[in-house]
């Protein structure tokens, strides 16, 4: 059995941070040509801004899958969110019956809900045992994770099968 699987997700947010990023140099290279001298440090920094921001947010996500191991699910959504959640600590996972979730990270002010989205469809929840804190969605606490997978039925095939695995074993100490 493999150590770890890999299940990508929606990739609608790449999409629409790409365009959005895409109009913003446009603005930008439009508001360059028609000023005035500009000294060069200045829109070199503007410019290595705004590059390094459109590789974070729009071009990181695609270089993450959400990784189910042999007791941890781990959830990553690009290089600025991941949560690592033992098997352990799920109470429940399944399908998610909730209708277009905001894509990206949101946690909505007064819900338990944290959403990792990158599209809309194959939307899986994860009930927690006990709620956890993300410093992703500034320190609020959730009790469920919703996230989304591309193969939703394989990935649910994948967990139940992991989950009825025994447990691996843990060394006690370094002398174990």
């Amino acid at each position: 059995m493999e150590k770890r699987l890999t299940f990508a997700y929606g990739r609608t947010l790449v999409l629409t941070r790409a365009a959005y990023f895409g109009v913003l140099f446009a603005v930008t290279a439009f508001l360059l040509a028609i000023s005035p001298s500009l000294p060069l440090l200045q829109v070199a920094l503007l410019v290595a801004v705004l590059a390094i921001t459109a590789f974070l947010f729009a071009a990181s996500p695609l270089l993450t899958e959400h990784w189910l191991t042999r007791s941890r699910l781990i959830l990553r959504q690009g290089w600025y969110f991941r949560a690592i959640i033992p098997f352990s600590e799920i109470q429940y996972l399944g399908p998610a019956e909730v209708g277009g979730p905001v894509l990206g990270v949101h946690r909505p002010l007064g819900q338990p809900t944290l959403y990792v989205t990158g599209g809309r469809t194959g939307l899986v929840v994860v009930r927690l045992s006990e709620p956890r804190r993300f410093w992703q969605s500034f320190g609020l606490s959730a009790s469920e994770i919703v996230f989304d997978v591309a193969e939703r039925d394989a990935f649910l095939r994948a967990f139940e099968e992991r989950r009825n695995l025994l447990p691996p074993v843990e060394a006690e100490g370094a002398d174990a």
